[in-house]
């Protein structure tokens, strides 16, 4: 009988979120192991020694074999899973125009989405400090520039980035933008092409990505308010 898939994650992570999502809507088997990254499990422990050499998350063992990078690990479900079509389509070269998003995206949206989210939210939290305004600033100038290339490069009149169908660019987009518009960064100011564009990728993957999402932000609140309560304890002392 084959294994379920080992998926370690995080939800504070987008890329976790994202391939969460297609394990889900995807019904394969899976069996999830949260991580959690401002814990430091992801550095140590049998995560480190025996899952993910590398020690990032998201991560997979599947039939024993260990693999990390989320667009490998993309690649390798669409490769060796049922995955439906539309995620990963081989027709008129949707697999080339995700292939393509997918190495803009690494080097444009991931790093202008993360270095916002660190900036703003994960070092003051690890650092338990106030956002540095002068880092939170350039963030912010580098992130307006990405998301208006986004808007103009890979968004039109269709409904989604390949058309009629949803497909893994949208899903990996959609989480990537998650990342700042959760921690208050407006995305959509002056972006009408962006603003319909998320509201139906949301509607399009309904409860896997509400449920998902509801995580996230649950975390967010989470670890907001250990920090608040650390910051006060300090301020008592």
């Amino acid at each position: 009988m084959t294994q379920p898939v080992k998926f370690y994650f995080d939800f504070l992570n987008q890329s976790s979120r994202s391939l969460y999502i297609l394990l889900e809507a995807s019904k394969i088997p899976f069996e999830a192991i949260p991580i959690s990254m401002v814990k430091g499990e992801h550095l140590t422990g049998e995560f480190r020694d025996k899952v993910n050499r590398f020690r990032k998350l998201p991560a997979i063992t599947d039939q024993g074999y260990q693999l990390s990078e989320s667009v490998a690990i993309f690649r390798h479900l669409a490769r060796e899973k049922l995955v439906p079509e539309h995620w990963y389509p081989h027709r008129y070269l949707g697999r080339s125009r995700i292939d393509e998003f997918l190495a803009w995206q690494q080097s444009n949206m991931a790093v202008a989405c993360t270095d916002y989210f660190q900036q703003k939210w994960l070092v003051p939290y690890l650092q338990k400090t106030r956002p540095s305004d002068s880092a939170v600033n350039v963030a912010s100038k580098q992130l307006e520039h990405t998301l208006n290339d986004f808007e103009e490069l890979f968004l039109n009149s269709r409904k989604f980035m390949l058309g009629d169908n949803i497909s893994y660019a949208d899903l990996s987009a959609i989480c990537e933008i998650d990342q700042p518009k959760c921690i208050g960064f407006n995305a959509f100011k002056n972006r009408n092409k962006l603003a319909r564009w998320y509201d139906m990728v949301r509607e399009e993957l309904g409860p896997y990505y509400k449920n998902v999402h509801k995580e996230f932000e649950s975390k967010l609140k989470l670890n907001n308010g250990q920090q608040q309560l650390g910051e006060a304890h300090a301020l008592k002392q």
